[in-house]
Order: C-alpha cells, then structure tokens, then sequence
C-alpha cells in the first residue's frame, strides 16, 4: 500500500502575476514547476503548514485566502494530496532557497511550463477564475 503524502500549496498572487517555483535537480520531479509549499506536519492546519512552509523556503510571509482545491495524484512513491490556496505576499519577497527558479506569470501563461501533475487540476482552476 502507498504512502498518503499531505501537503500545501501557495498560489501567490502580486499584480495579478502569480509565483511559479521550479524544483531542483536533487529533489523528487526534478525541474518541474509547481506552487511552492510543502508537507503538512502532525497537528498542523493546511494554512499552519502554508505559512510555514513559505517562511521557512521563501523567506518571506504570507496571507491564506480562498482554497482553491484539493486534488490527489498517485505517484511512483506514494499518493500525494494537494491543497492549493491562493495567497498574498505580507511581506518580504520570494528567495529562492529550495527551488532552482522562480516566475512570475499570468494565469493564461502558466500552461506555458511543464507542472508537477498534482499541480495541473489548480492551474485549470486558477486560469478560469483569473485567465
């Protein structure tokens, strides 16, 4: 049985331009883009895990609006459950710390890069309310 694998999603948005990470090359899907977060810890909310999670890879601090939503996709090392939010920076800006890149792009461009699959079903969500 696979693992179940929790985790969050920021879809920042700033003048409406929304951040795109591209995961490195030593990390699982290396290259592929995707809405930086990270894993949801024991006895943490999705939005605790959120602020966290971009603090700690970004540098920077956000507010969590509206959930986008929640997909699942099965991957070869487990079964991943994405919560996406979208977000609005607070303060600071984005560091590249985990990721080998960062964009800022608009909602009808994000089709342009090659996502992790979990991330697809949001970015249909995201270019039909802002594309």
């Amino acid at each position: 049985m696979k693992k179940n694998i929790h985790v969050v999603g920021a879809v920042i948005v700033k003048d409406n331009l929304i951040l795109c990470a591209q995961r490195g090359d030593s990390k699982v899907l290396p290259f592929k883009w995707e809405f930086p977060g990270g894993k949801i810890e024991k006895g943490e909310t999705p939005q605790e895990a959120l602020a966290r999670e971009i603090q700690e890879e970004m540098e920077c601090e956000i507010k969590i609006n509206d959930k986008i939503e929640t997909t699942e996709y099965e991957y070869d090392f487990g079964i991943v459950h994405l919560t996406t939010f979208y977000c609005e920076l607070v303060s600071g800006e984005p560091v590249l710390t985990e990721h080998s890149e960062i964009r800022w792009l608009a909602a009808n461009e994000l089709a342009d890069l090659d996502w992790a699959p979990a991330d697809v079903p949001a970015i249909e969500n995201i270019v039909k309310k802002l594309g």
